[in-house]
């Protein structure tokens, strides 16, 4: 064991191995830190910035920071949770999250996150943005204004499933999901049901049709416990 290459995560050893970010290896190691775009199924992105930890007294993400032997990294304190706090609060009033009438509650990354964080209520005046319900494909629903900009529906698309269904445009605040048909619909497509972009969003934009709370409310993964304990769960 003394060769193990190890670095400090608030004040605690965690062993990593080469090449492994910071994420990958507290994760391994059974320690959360928070994040929303990170998918262990791709490389990491970085997009969010919910996993921002202080390492060597720098402010990092740690899904896109290697490990270093010695390093000393800091997560659970009450500066960098405000942070996260901050942006989940942003999050929501940029788009519509209003929880209890969403399909994907108890299922939800955000929501459980916004839990973990303490989040009592959006803070922000909310934007109110003007984004499209797409309903014209047989077997899925498109909510536009969930979208959080992870970008996990479009690395599945193009790098799982091999279609690109999905894309990024615009810039700043105009920056939303785009579906590449002629037509911007989802039907004109050649989308899935069984595809893993169908299936990977972490809120509730990409939803199967005619399956609505087919697993009821109390019972999803959310709800048996925290967002820290199905990331636990899920990495062991």
């Amino acid at each position: 064991m003394s060769d193990t290459a190890l670095f400090s995560l608030d004040g605690e050893d965690v062993p990593f191995e080469p090449g492994e970010t910071l994420l990958q290896a507290a994760r391994r190691a059974g320690r959360y830190i928070p994040h929303l775009c990170w998918h262990p199924a791709f490389a990491p992105h970085g997009s969010c910035r919910i996993c921002t930890v202080k390492a060597g007294g720098r402010m990092v993400a740690a899904c896109t920071t290697k490990a270093a032997p010695g390093l000393e990294v800091e997560s659970a304190t009450e500066e960098l949770n405000a942070q996260r706090k901050t942006l989940l609060q942003m999050l929501f009033v940029e788009g519509n999250h209003f929880c209890p009438s969403c399909e994907k509650s108890g299922n939800c990354l955000l929501q459980a996150t916004a839990y973990q964080m303490g989040m009592e209520g959006p803070h922000f005046e909310e934007f109110y943005p003007a984004r499209r319900v797409d309903a014209s494909h047989p077997d899925l629903l498109l909510d536009l204004n969930r979208c959080i900009l992870c970008e996990l529906c479009v690395r599945a698309t193009r790098e799982i499933d091999g279609k690109n269904v999905f894309a990024i445009a615009g810039h700043g605040i105009a920056t939303h999901l785009v579906v590449n048909s002629e037509s911007g619909l989802l039907s004109d497509t050649d989308m899935a049901l069984t595809d893993r972009a169908a299936s990977i969003c972490p809120v509730g934009v990409i939803l199967p049709k005619r399956r609505g709370f087919v697993i009821p409310i109390g019972q999803r993964r959310y709800d048996e416990g925290t967002a820290a304990d199905a990331d636990r769960q899920e990495a062991s």
